[in-house]
Parts: C-alpha cells; sequence; structure tokens
C-alpha cells in the first residue's frame, strides 16, 4: 500500500492576534490529491492549533513515503484481519550479537542417529544444545541486569512483556542522539515505545559496532519514564551510547530499569509496522536469577489501526 505525505511551506494567522510559519513541513496525507483547504486543515489537526483564522499554503509538493502518525490521517487497513510481524533476529552458530562478547555454539546433545538406538524402529529426536551469553540475538534487558536487588527474568510480570499497547517513533536518517524533542510528541503512557533507527540493517557486519551508532539520551529516557512509558524498544546495538566519550555511563539503562521499564534491544523489521494501532511482545523464558534474555519479539497489527501520534 503506497502512502503519501505533503512537503510545504504555511502560513498560519491566528483570530486573535499573532502567527506561526512552518517551512518544508512534511505531514502525513490521504492521497496524492490533497487540496489546500484540505491540507490546511490536516497542519491544524496535527499541531492541535486553535483559534486559526487563516492558513495559506505554499511549495507544496506530495511525496511517496511511509506515514509517520499525523493526527486526521488514519493509516490505510492491511488488507484484511491482523498480521504477525517479526522483530527479532535470528539466532545462528556462531553468529556476533556484539563485537566483544563469545557467539552462540549450537550442537547435538542427542542426535538423530544416536537416538536410534533408544526408541522402537521408525523413531527419532533431536536434542539441540545451545552454549550462549544472556546478551545475544534480540534480548530483554530487566532490572536486575542493572540493579542487584531489582526484578529480574522470573520477576518481571507478563503485563510488562506481552500484549502491549505500542507505537513506533521514526528517528531521522543520520540522527544519533534520541532526547526528549524527539520523543514529546508522543503519547506514550502505558505504551511499548519502539525507536525506529534503521540500524539493524548493520546487524552482523562490522558497521553494526561503529560509533555512529544510535541510541537513546539520559534525558529521553527520564522523559520516557516521566510519560510512563511501559517498555523501551530500540533496533540498535545498544540503548546507551557506547562510543569512549560516554565514558561508560549508561544513563538510560540506569534510568528506565530503575523505574521498572523493561528494555528489548536489537530490533529488527521496524520498518513494517504502522506508527500506531498494533501491539507488542518479548516475552522470555522465566529464569530465576538472570536479568536478560533472547525473546521471540513481535508485533500484532490490527486491520486499521487508530493514528494518535503527532510526529512530523
Amino acid at each position: 500500500m503506497v502512502e503519501y505525505r505533503a512537503v510545504f511551506d504555511a502560513e498560519v494567522v491566528f483570530a486573535n492576534g499573532g502567527g506561526l510559519r512552518t517551512d518544508g513541513f512534511r505531514l502525513d496525507v490521504p492521497d496524492p490529491e490533497v487540496t489546500d483547504d484540505e491540507l490546511a486543515a490536516l497542519l491544524v489537526r496535527h499541531l492541535g492549533l486553535l483559534m486559526v483564522g487563516e492558513v495559506r499554503i505554499s511549495n507544496r509538493s506530495v511525496v511517496e513515503e511511509p506515514h509517520k502518525g499525523g493526527r486526521g490521517v488514519a493509516t490505510a487497513p492491511t488488507g484484511g484481519g491482523r498480521r504477525l510481524v517479526e522483530l527479532s533476529h535470528e539466532i545462528t552458530d556462531g553468529m556476533v550479537t556484539l563485537p566483544d562478547l563469545p557467539a552462540p555454539r549450537i550442537t547435538d546433545w542427542l542426535s538423530r542417529e544416536a537416538s536410534r538406538q533408544r526408541y522402537a524402529p521408525g523413531v527419532e529426536f533431536h536434542i539441540a544444545r545451545i552454549d550462549m551469553i544472556a546478551n545475544t540475538g534480540t534480548y530483554v534487558d530487566t532490572p536486575s541486569h542493572r540493579f542487584a536487588a531489582a526484578p529480574d527474568l522470573a520477576g518481571v510480570p507478563l503485563d510488562r512483556l506481552a500484549d502491549l499497547p505500542a507505537l513506533v517513533v521514526r528517528v531521522p536518517a543520520g540522527t544519533r542522539a534520541v532526547d526528549r524533542l524527539l520523543l514529546a510528541p508522543y503519547q506514550v503512557a502505558g505504551r511499548a515505545v519502539l525507536l525506529h533507527t534503521g540500524w539493524d540493517a548493520h546487524f552482523g557486519t562490522d558497521a553494526y559496532a561503529a560509533p555512529d551508532a544510535p541510541y537513546l539520551t539520559g534525558d529521553g529516557a527520564s522523559w520516557l519514564v516521566d510519560a510512563g512509558a511501559a517498555l523501551v524498544g530500540i533496533d540498535s546495538i545498544n540503548i546507551d551510547d557506547m562510543t569512549p566519550a560516554a565514558a561508560g555511563e549508561r544513563p538510560a539503562h540506569t534510568a528506565l530499569l530503575a523505574a521498572g521499564i523493561p528494555i528489548v534491544e536489537h530490533l529488527t523489521g521496524l520498518g513494517a509496522l504502522p506508527p500506531t494501532g498494533f501491539r507488542f511482545t518479548a516475552a522470555p523464558p522465566r529464569v530465576a536469577g538472570m536479568g536478560t534474555f533472547p525473546v521471540r519479539a513481535f508485533a500484532v497489527v490490527d486491520a486499521r489501526p487508530p493514528s494518535t501520534s503527532v510526529d512530523r
């Protein structure tokens, strides 16, 4: 389904005095034939403006571009019923998630050939063995990953990990630091907030650990805590800045996990999700004494999701 956004300049004149001007503004539109009057109404709705006397549109063009979730434009239906969207990387023998950590090793504990000695003729089974660290593939961090006395994988309630209403924050290309200004337009209370940076395209390559990997700032994490986010995920190598300039500080981990907000790192496929109108699950095994573990993260997308965010 092709989606469209308008790119335009606008001058807003308020009935009670004053005005507002935008240059090169981008806004979701329902189709490429949108009129200036329709575009003006969408802009007023998108920004939540009151007492508007006049809107003048100029330098307008319409481009094919996925919707970002503008108010007043519903996301297009997905084609009947609900659909599942895979958001996890596949775990394979020898894969690299983080360059300084050991890769998983997948071997046989009981091979099919050996199992034939245990069972009736024609009956065989395979029991595999995996040796890996917890931070492998797409995984969840629970509070005990950062704080010794905090809830671990067995202690975090399922309602913080499964079937969460969710939204996607589209991070502009070339942006490293996701701060509160990028997050402020979103209604995140009680939702899983998934930061779509596009960095997952580098997963499994040397570029994935490059110093320009996107991350969530401490200020952005604090805003998410105050705004009541239920879970935060990112498709980058870490939710914190990992460069030497960060000096080993982990403000995003610290703020979110101190507030009991799980973190899902190394997501993938977020570009296949609508801005809102889906539910997110990233549930790990219920292992006591561990704070991190791989998950099968996925989304359930409604046929016609609502639109509530206001990013541009």
